[in-house]
């Protein structure tokens, strides 16, 4: 199959598709890989490492998109990327299209595309394997941009995230114990932080009460709680997850306007709409805003700030996904129900309720389109 690795095109996007290992394992199964040039650059992933694993160099975006049967991407599409988009090619990437605009949806529905996210995939065990890559380094990175938003000179409280022998330590409060929430209440509770985590699952609460040893308090994600320790928290990441749809809005406005000054909001949903009632998408060259006293830091790709290492945790992630459907997309889609979750679109046609509600329209389920 012929596979195309686009440079990404959205502002402060650094991360690639694939690096050249994943190339290398592909084209020694005896694929064509087409690579943009300096695709993987801000990764120090040069063209040269890709010709090296077998890869074939092009210069434009057009070549990238319209030689492939299947395009990784990383992020969501653009207009002009979806109208370079060969009609019936296959695109994975995190394409969150959910919270795309209705007239891009319609776009690709013209163009007979079909769209995996690497968000829903899910592998055989039933987890969302890809998504898992990136969300464990979310996780961790909150606690080191939230410890520098803490600082006076960046407008916080001026507080150390972590502790000191008479002085009481910082309070973080973690709102969804899936993985980026884990990955943070670890990453707090590794700084000597005060560590509250809260999930409306209670076994997901057990675990993670399990796997740190009883560290973080845990509670309930009910709102009164979530008003009472919103009020005490120097830190408050939201990493709710709500898999293919628009994130809820937990934390409202008027929970944000009872928080410290200068406290921290860092909302890890808002690739998928936030779920604080405040948030609203900022980039990584102006990652925050302050609302209500409050710093609010909501990049969607802020993993896009760690190119190198991205890239690298969402090719291990992503390969064994991205060799199947190299060997045939149906036929992938077929053998492997948990990829199949992870189809938005089929050939133009919507499989997925929550993009169909996006353009009012009815889901088709993928069997129903395969057979």
């Amino acid at each position: 199959m012929r596979i195309g690795i686009p440079k990404e095109t959205h502002h402060h996007e650094h991360r690639v598709g694939l690096t050249p290992f994943g190339v290398g394992r592909l084209c020694g199964d005896r694929h064509e890989l087409y690579i943009e040039h300096d695709a993987g650059v801000a990764g120090h992933f040069a063209d040269a490492d890709y010709t090296a694993h077998g890869g074939q160099i092009v210069y434009n975006p057009e070549e990238a998109y319209q030689r492939a049967d299947l395009v990784c991407t990383v992020g969501r599409l653009t207009a002009e990327e979806i109208e370079l988009l060969r009609p019936e090619s296959t695109v994975c990437g995190f394409l969150h299209l959910a919270v795309m605009p209705k007239a891009e949806i319609v776009q690709l529905q013209q163009k007979r595309v079909t769209l995996i996210g690497y968000e829903i995939v899910q592998n055989l065990e039933g987890r969302r394997a890809i998504l898992v890559a990136l969300s464990e380094i979310a996780g961790q990175m909150a606690i080191h941009t939230a410890a520098r938003l803490l600082e006076h000179g960046a407008g916080g409280r001026g507080v150390l995230l972590g502790s000191v022998p008479g002085v009481p330590a910082a309070t973080v409060m973690v709102l969804g114990a899936g993985t980026a929430g884990q990955a943070a209440a670890r990453a707090a509770l590794g700084v000597g932080a005060h560590v509250i985590l809260l999930d409306a699952d209670v076994e997901r609460l057990r675990q993670a009460h399990q796997e740190m040893c009883g560290r973080p308090v845990t509670a309930m994600a009910s709102e009164r709680n979530l008003a009472r320790f919103a009020q005490v928290a120097d830190v408050v990441v939201g990493a709710v997850l709500n898999p293919g749809a628009k994130s809820p809005d937990l934390i409202s406005e008027a929970m944000v306007k009872k928080m410290k000054p200068g406290s921290v909001i860092m909302d890890l949903s808002i690739d998928q709409g936030g779920c604080v009632e405040t948030s609203r998408p900022t980039t990584l060259g102006d990652p925050t805003y302050v609302a209500h006293g409050v710093t609010h830091y909501c990049v969607p790709n802020m993993t896009a700030a760690l190119p190198r290492t991205a890239s690298r945790a969402l090719t291990l992630a992503a390969l064994p996904f991205v060799e199947r459907l190299a060997n045939g997309v149906d036929v992938a889609l077929k053998a492997h129900p948990g990829l199949a979750r992870g189809v938005y679109m089929y050939r133009g046609q919507i499989a997925h309720p929550h993009v169909a509600r996006v353009v009012s329209e009815k889901h088709v389920e993928l069997a129903q389109l395969l057979a």
